[in-house]
């Protein structure tokens, strides 16, 4: 089946993988209050099963989770009974079903699920089927995993998520499984917090060689790497300052199926008097360039939030000029630090900056990141990007500390009023609230004043 988008990725480089997710129902989300949609998330989302042995050891059995979401935040959803068809991997796997399955028939087994979250949302009660291939199973073969579900609302709206199937295909090689990394928060500047790596092979081939591949943070230094290790720039755009630093450490331990592997000495990250919101994605893959049966597991993420504060602030204008003439506001954004701020896992922007143009005056020239938007904030419906009462900019995904950006707005003063003030306020990327690494509300707003009074 396609694999459909299911949001941004998470990931700062190719080799941070993280799990693949699968979302499948009958329709887009609700638009009215009382509907809602039931939807199946099933990870990975295709199953690459390792060949069976003819005579010794099996390799470990394969995880596919499975759990149900909706889309209405008003409703609550109960009583859910997941329904998982295996008669499509006759001769090419073996399953073995957890507790809160019951069997149906030799092929089919019907699963409850109480803990219905939103989509997007993780579950704590998932549907863990173990999957291996069967003995005598080819490479090559394929065979699939069909399910549907039904839930119920606390209103009594019965809702259905459509079948729909995963693939499984039997293949040989290595399968490098990362463990999980726990995250660090509240860690303070200067500390120093561990970044483990391990990994289990749970292919039927050996891993000849191991390549780890750190994507660090600017705001973390890695200790304790190999000799061999190679650092460079992770190519997040020019300058002196790189927000990305890719680590790349190639090992030449042979990992066998069902053996581990460590790195030879603990790594441990640093972080600098400028941290906050800083993370390590980690891949590993084998180095010999054969092909990982599930690389989606490849992959893990080392978060590590820091007790520090961005004082973001901003400065407006004051300017004069006569009815018909043109002057330049020069809108300014500045973060005192003394940590940077960065949203490079999901791309957003740090924040915003929200211009409203004083009364008398047209916005003639203004700056590319800004978009129109109405007095009070909704979608401009003008043709043209000028000429709106206000604009919202957006700021880059990236601020260093004590970084400053220039915002300039050429405003053409058609009618001269005396002190006209528009407002500057800088803001999280979505919502009103207030920035939560920021200190200091005050400097969070100006103004531009136009022909102030004497």
């Amino acid at each position: 089946m396609k694999k459909p988008s299911t949001g941004r990725v998470a990931r700062l480089g190719a080799c941070a993988a993280v799990a693949g997710l699968v979302t499948v129902g009958l329709t887009a989300a609700p638009a009215l209050a009382d509907s809602d949609q039931l939807w199946v998330t099933a990870t990975p989302w295709q199953l690459v099963l390792p060949k069976a042995s003819e005579t010794g050891p099996q390799p470990a059995p394969t995880t596919l989770s499975l759990r149900l979401n909706h889309d209405n935040a008003a409703n609550q959803v109960v009583d859910g009974k997941l329904t998982v068809d295996v008669s499509g991997l006759a001769g090419i796997a073996d399953v073995t079903w957890p507790e809160n399955c019951a069997p149906a028939d030799a092929t089919t087994a019907v699963c409850a699920v109480s803990d219905i979250p939103l989509s997007g949302e993780d579950s704590t009660d998932k549907v863990r089927v173990q999957v291996r291939a069967a003995v005598g199973a080819a490479v090559g073969a394929t065979g699939r995993i069909s399910y549907r579900a039904t839930a119920t609302t606390t209103t009594g709206e019965q809702l259905t998520a459509g079948e729909n199937w995963t693939d499984v295909r039997v293949a040989t090689g290595p399968d490098l499984a990362l463990a999980p990394v726990p995250g660090s928060t509240g860690v303070a500047p200067g500390a120093t917090v561990p970044v483990p790596v391990s990994a289990v092979n749970r292919g039927d081939q050996p891993a000849r060689g191991v390549r780890v591949t750190y994507y660090v943070t600017r705001g973390l230094t890695l200790n304790g790497l190999a000799p061999q290790c190679v650092s460079a720039p992770a190519g997040w755009g020019e300058g002196p300052i790189h927000p990305v630093t890719k680590v790349d450490c190639a090992y030449g331990d042979v990992v066998q199926p069902g053996g581990t592997f460590t790195l030879p000495s603990p790594v441990t990250a640093t972080v600098a008097a400028y941290g906050l919101q800083e993370r390590v994605d980690i891949g590993l893959e084998a180095l010999d360039g054969a092909e990982d049966l599930q690389p989606e597991d490849n992959g893990a993420i080392k978060s590590v939030g820091v007790t520090n504060t961005a004082d973001f602030a901003v400065r407006g204008a004051r300017l004069t000029g006569a009815a018909g003439e043109t002057v330049t506001a020069q809108v300014t954004f500045r973060n005192r630090g003394p940590a940077w701020v960065a949203n490079l896992g999901s791309g957003d922007p740090v924040g915003r900056v929200d211009v409203t143009i004083p009364q008398g005056a047209t916005a003639t020239g203004v700056p590319d990141t800004c978009q129109p938007r109405t007095a009070d904030g909704g979608w401009w419906e003008g043709e043209e990007r000028t000429g709106a009462p206000r604009y919202q900019c957006d700021l880059p995904i990236w601020v260093a500390e004590q970084q400053t950006l220039n915002l300039p707005f050429q405003l053409r003063i058609d009618t001269v009023v005396t002190g006209a003030k528009g407002a500057v306020v800088v803001r999280p990327p979505y919502g009103d609230e207030r920035l939560p690494f920021d200190p200091k509300a005050a400097n969070d707003k100006a103004k531009i004043v136009l022909n102030p009074a004497a």
